[in-house]
């Protein structure tokens, strides 16, 4: 499976949001501190299970003195095994200019949810207390190290972060996956089934192994991140984007125009260019129509996430105009 992002544009986009020089101050008190003590170089582990539990403490914290990459796997995705290993060589070779925290999936449901993870691998950091996306999916170990480099210089730029340099033979590291392997469950191998589908290209196949597991398991946020995805791919594979475009101009009061307009605007990375027009689309109908506008705005809303600062908006929009 090839990286579906490898782009840093996200780390910039979500690091103009953080008082960089609030996080610089942090790090400073952080690298003040660590002197008072004596302890130029860090015995902190390079690699970490992160836990619900333990998050704010493992990864909040800690992300004021060096950036935190976290790692999304699972137990039945071995692609997702393979990238720890580089990940965690990665780590030593770095000498403590990152941290690797690794989460299992199955047992942190409320980071994965959190995060937008739409499936794994996958792969974040957190800076200064702030998440960033950094790639999905497989990778070569250049390609993995260059996201990395981008990573560390937009850490010690942008907020003054620079992780202590530690010794990897000194430290006492943590298995990434600290828990006993357990057989898949069946939704579990239904849910790595629809992904493999996806990947593949089968799109049909992995809408309906979506539909599978969400038919025993509803709630399941990950196979309801696929479905949308996998829908959402279907619906644009054919399209000609050109067509559709003048289509949507020519025609305002046409529904099923702009909602293919929107689809492509979405997949193209013009999130709120699609969101606004569904918005501008359900106050502009009426009856089933829009209905229509409001359903697929929220398959939408699906696709990129619930916690997404451009979903929460445009969800505020959609109730202004519905209420």
């Amino acid at each position: 499976m090839q990286p579906r992002n490898m782009s840093m544009s996200g780390v910039v986009d979500l690091a103009a949001l953080k008082a960089a020089g609030e996080a610089k101050v942090k790090a400073e008190q952080a690298r003040a501190q660590r002197q008072e003590a004596g302890a130029e170089t860090t015995a902190s582990p390079l690699v970490i299970e992160v836990t619900e539990a333990t998050f704010e403490s493992d990864v909040l914290q800690r992300s004021n003195e060096v950036p935190v990459v976290i790692s999304f796997w699972a137990d039945q995705a071995e692609q997702s095994k393979q990238l720890n290993t580089v990940l965690e060589r990665l780590a030593r070779q770095y000498r403590g200019r990152f941290v690797l925290g690794t989460a299992e999936v199955y047992a942190n449901q409320t980071l994965f949810q959190q995060f937008g993870v739409q499936g794994v691998p996958a792969v974040f950091a957190v800076l200064a207390g702030q998440a960033m996306p950094l790639f999905q999916g497989a990778a070569p170990e250049d390609q993995v190290a260059d996201v990395l480099d981008q990573l560390i210089e937009v850490a010690e730029q942008r907020f003054g972060i620079v992780g202590p340099e530690a010794d990897p033979e000194a430290v006492d590291e943590q298995p990434a996956a600290a828990a006993p392997p357990r057989p898949a469950t069946p939704q579990e191998l239904a849910l790595s089934a629809a992904h493999e589908a996806l990947d593949a290209g089968d799109l049909s196949g992995a809408i309906q192994a979506y539909k599978n597991v969400l038919s025993d398991e509803p709630a399941n946020v990950e196979a309801k991140l696929g479905l949308a995805q996998a829908e959402l791919l279907r619906r644009v594979q054919d399209a000609d984007p050109k067509a559709v475009r003048e289509a949507a101009a020519n025609a305002p009061g046409d529904v099923a125009a702009q909602l293919a307009a929107a689809d492509l605007e979405l997949v193209g990375g013009h999130v709120e260019d699609a969101f606004g027009r569904l918005v501008d689309t359900v106050r502009q109908t009426a009856g089933e129509e829009r209905d229509t506008a409001r359903l697929r705005l929220l398959e939408l809303f699906e696709v990129i996430g619930p916690d997404d600062p451009r979903v929460v908006a445009a969800r505020t929009a959609l109730a202004r105009v519905l209420f």
